[in-house]
């Protein structure tokens, strides 16, 4: 592609843009989705593979998340749905939070 001058340069990146994406799409199924091989060869076999593999990790990525988050805040006298928020309630409870310094001299 690099060696085809007719290209304008933006169109080339483009082209580039769009492969970086697909090769990171293809690491992320080979990091979560654990597909060692397809069970066919035609296309229509391959996306099958592909979609029941992703809809299984949805399926058990999502109740392993919310077990996480709940077994972190069990403990702790804290609303459901302040527990699921951002980094805005941790950071709000460390500065209300009235414990002493252990190594503070």
């Amino acid at each position: 592609m690099t060696n085809n001058t007719t290209l304008p340069a933006t169109t080339i990146a483009a082209l580039y843009k769009s492969r970086w994406q697909v090769e990171l799409f293809f690491k992320w199924i080979k990091q979560h989705l654990r597909i060692k091989h397809f069970l066919g060869n035609s296309e229509n076999a391959v996306k099958t593979q592909i979609w029941c593999a992703i809809s299984t990790y949805v399926l058990i990525a999502s109740p392993y998340t919310l077990l996480q988050i709940l077994s972190v805040s069990v403990f702790e006298k804290t609303e459901i749905s302040r527990a699921f928020q951002t980094d805005d309630y941790i950071c709000e409870m460390a500065t209300i939070a009235n414990q002493l310094n252990l190594f503070d001299f």
